[in-house]
């Protein structure tokens, strides 16, 4: 991946619905299906699940030392990452009632984010996050000095490989405008239509990591063609990654029949 000396697989496998793919053992069948049909690199975040995304990848990164990972921090679960799954299910139903059970926490202290590596490390039962991203970062909350000194720290003590941000075009604006160093990797929301990633070459960069492709493509038109959207999207960003998800193992292989 530009910039970076990570080898990642084309399709990155985005775990933020993971969750609902069905009890533990279900999740994790169908995240070795995606390493079996050529993932390589999976994106995950405190957030996802609850932490559980994040400990569902436990297993197969010990099986698969080949296989890289994000992870993110500045955006929590509510009531924390160490919930039940019973917890979650609950918190999730009161959730549609009462929305503030279910309101993510955001925090962008170092304080919070040295905890949160820590979680995030014995959740994936890694020693290092491969990439590490401020998640969705309003630029006014983030004290730039602050946060490299510490990421930089982080890298040195082996903590973490890259860092960077993972955000929408409308967060990141401020960003590649400051020239923030902050911004070595971006991973960013991008879609057909809009183009929201032009942003990057503007100022440029290249694309490293995208996503919302398909997403975007169906808010327009529910007919869409999976197939067809994916395709025009490795097209447009023809040396970087995109993050694609499923809940069926038995769809995992499509993919690899794309870039085929």
């Amino acid at each position: 991946m530009a910039g970076t000396d990570l080898d990642v697989s084309r399709f990155i496998f985005g775990t933020a619905s993971l969750f609902n793919a069905g009890n533990a053992d279900k999740r994790e069948t169908l995240i070795e299906a995606a390493i079996e049909s050529g993932f390589s690199h999976f994106d995950t975040a405190p957030y996802y699940g609850f932490g559980h995304a994040e400990r569902d990848l436990a297993g197969p990164l010990r099986r698969h030392r080949d296989v890289t990972v994000t992870t993110k921090v500045g955006i929590y679960s509510p009531g924390g990452e160490e919930q039940s799954q019973i917890a979650v299910f609950a918190r999730k139903a009161a959730g549609r009632f009462i929305k503030p059970i279910s309101r993510p926490t955001v925090d962008f202290t170092l304080s919070r984010a040295q905890a949160a590596l820590e979680g995030s490390l014995r959740r994936l039962g890694r020693e290092t996050i491969d990439l590490y991203t401020l998640h969705e970062p309003p630029y006014a909350l983030v004290h730039t000095d602050e946060w490299l000194r510490w990421l930089e720290d982080m890298r040195h003590m082996g903590k973490v490989r890259h860092f960077g941000l993972a955000l929408t075009a409308e967060l990141l604006a401020p960003y590649l405008e400051s020239n923030s160093p902050l911004a070595q990797v971006v991973q960013m929301a991008d879609s057909l239509e809009q183009r929201e990633a032009d942003l990057l070459t503007a100022h440029g960069k290249l694309l490293q990591i995208t996503y919302a492709y398909v997403s975007a493509a169906k808010a327009l038109d529910p007919a869409a063609s999976v197939t067809d959207v994916l395709k025009k999207a490795l097209r447009r960003n023809a040396d970087g990654a995109i993050i694609v998800s499923t809940t069926r193992p038995e769809r995992t292989g499509q993919y690899a029949g794309l870039l085929a």
